[in-house]
Order: structure tokens, then sequence, then C-alpha cells
């Protein structure tokens, strides 16, 4: 799968991704919202690994895609829509951008383009997401994006010494179709 916006390359991940993954994976502040308290090569390794099995499945259910500047083919994040396993009516999306790039709109154009062929071509019901309750820049992109928020989970994700609540966002193909379901 390959997708263009006005600004981003969305495209298949390849094995030689890695450093640029590690690269931005590495940085405190993306690292704010994770788990890990840094990445080592084999991690962002593996991490790029498990995107190149998801384009082997069959039938494929998940797509992670790399953000990329076309003018540069830099890879500055990436965002991924996975339809659930056991119906065909139901994604979720996700997306990380490195923190260089933050601030530009990038990660909700990706987002965006994802939930579009999500409604648009792949005839969903319903895609949904989640963050972390403190990650307002993330749920703002979700909210940009027109998803509701559905609820909160209290201090049901806990790293780095402490539990954190999430949020819990999510539209429906009508929803979507009023809002902007005519814009790509």
């Amino acid at each position: 799968m390959r997708i263009t916006t006005d600004r981003l390359v969305l495209r298949e991940f390849v094995a030689s991704d890695w450093p640029d993954v590690l690269a931005y994976q590495r940085d405190p502040r993306y690292l704010r919202y994770y788990p890990w308290e840094d990445r080592t090569e084999q991690e962002a390794r593996d991490f790029v690994q498990m995107f190149l099995d998801f384009q082997r499945e069959e039938p494929r259910l998940r797509f992670q895609l790399a953000i990329t500047l076309p003018r540069s083919d830099a890879l500055i994040g990436n965002a991924g829509i996975r339809r659930k396993p056991n119906n065909g009516f139901e994604a979720d999306i996700g997306y990380e951008l490195s923190p260089e790039h933050w601030g530009n709109g990038y990660a909700t154009e990706a987002a965006r383009a994802l939930v579009n062929i999500g409604f648009g071509e792949w005839g969903l019901r319903r895609i949904s997401s989640w963050c972390i309750a403190d990650n307002l820049a993330s749920a703002r992109v979700l909210e940009k994006l027109g998803l509701t928020l559905e609820g909160r989970l209290r201090e049901n994700e806990h790293f780095k010494g402490r539990y954190w609540d999430t949020l819990l966002y999510g539209m429906l193909e009508d929803e979507w179709r009023a809002k902007d379901g005519t814009r790509s």
C-alpha cells in the first residue's frame, strides 16, 4: 500500500528503515509516553520486522506504513490501520512521529488518510483509537479527525513507576460521511 497526501507519502516499510526509526525512538520526548527508557538497535530492527511480517499476512489485516516527506524521502514516523481479526467492519488506527516534526499537522494528515481508506475504500463501520490521557497532542489529533471521546480507562497502564489513564476514541462511518467523507 502506498498513500500520497498533500505533504506526505505513506509507504510500506523496508528492512533498511530501522536506523531512521531508532533515531526518533531514542528521543526523550518520544519516550515520554512509552514503557521503555531507551531503544536499542535490535529493538528498532525488531519493530520494523514486525511491520514487514504484517505485509505477509494472509489475509492482510494490519497496515503499518512509514510516514515520509516526498522531497527527501526522509522517514519521520509511522501510521497504521489494523482491522479487527474477527469482524470485517471495524479497525483501529495509530501513529507516531519524530519529535523533530511535531506541530506540523503531519500526524493528523497521515491518520486522516487512513481513516478515509478505512471508511471509503474498505467500507468499515467503525474506527477506534486510544492514547495515554496525558498525551494531549495525540488526543488533539484524534479530535481533529472527528473521533469522539468514548471513555477514559483509569490507571489501566503501568510503566515508568506510575499508573496512566488512557482515553478511548471512536468514529462511525455515518459520522465520517457527515463530517468530511467527501474529502481525501
